[in-house]
């Protein structure tokens, strides 16, 4: 089990996915039931925001790995260099 993230964690991103995902899903629970003041809601909405960022920059990886890996011919995955799409 991964230990807990500290808050500084998440505002750069250090935060496994799926935590940063629970508090996300926390986060629009709250904004959607509680009658919160205004700044309250504004506190929220960032928080919701930077953890928005960090999950799909973490799907980004993801997909970057996923795209990587190559069968060899011994049936092993084994991540190949990353070709860009993009031309220097």
């Amino acid at each position: 089990m991964s230990k807990p993230a500290k808050a500084g964690d998440t505002a750069k991103g250090n935060v496994p996915f799926e935590e940063a995902l629970q508090k996300l899903e926390g986060v629009v629970e709250a904004m959607e039931a509680d009658d919160l003041p205004l700044e309250t809601l504004l506190a929220r909405y960032e928080e919701g925001a930077r953890l928005v960022k960090i999950c799909q920059g973490k799907l980004a990886e993801a997909e970057v790995k996923i795209q990587q890996l190559e069968k060899t011919a011994a049936g092993e995955l084994k991540l190949k260099p990353f070709e860009s799409d993009v031309e220097a």
